[in-house]
């Protein structure tokens, strides 16, 4: 259990993505990379209800051991550091990548933080202009 049940204040938890219609939507959205992981995020204009979470980790980066590992590292660390600093209302995917292994759980747990807590950047007018003219 992660804590005393006669708390008042439990802590916020995400929710967990489950469908692949979810994780596909969630790839429409915004993309933040990061040298562990790739955080994809969509915000589904709820306000009201609480962020959901998702994890994906492709064979291309080792058996099943290895990604199983992946994954429970980087819930872990959603769970302890992130999950708070998700907005409610919106939906984050986190695709691993192959360095998740080899990072300490403090470094891994301090980009995961900061990529979730990182604003949108401005986007370029779509007028069709090459930049240099």
């Amino acid at each position: 259990m992660t804590g005393d049940p006669t708390t008042k204040d439990p802590k916020i938890t995400a929710g967990r993505l489950k469908s692949r219609p979810q994780f596909l939507a969630v790839r429409n959205g915004e993309k933040r990379r990061g040298g562990f992981f790739l955080l994809e995020v969509l915000d589904r204009k709820e306000p009201d209800t609480e962020a959901r979470v998702g994890f994906t980790v492709t064979k291309k980066h080792g058996n099943a051991v290895e990604r199983n590992r992946m994954r429970r590292r980087l819930k872990e660390a959603v769970r302890l550091h992130a999950g708070f600093a998700m907005q409610p209302g919106h939906d984050y995917v986190v695709v691993a990548r192959r360095d998740v292994l080899q990072a300490s759980f403090k470094e891994l747990a301090a980009e995961l933080k900061a990529r979730v807590q990182t604003k949108p950047k401005h986007k370029r007018s779509g007028d069709g202009r090459p930049r240099n003219v």
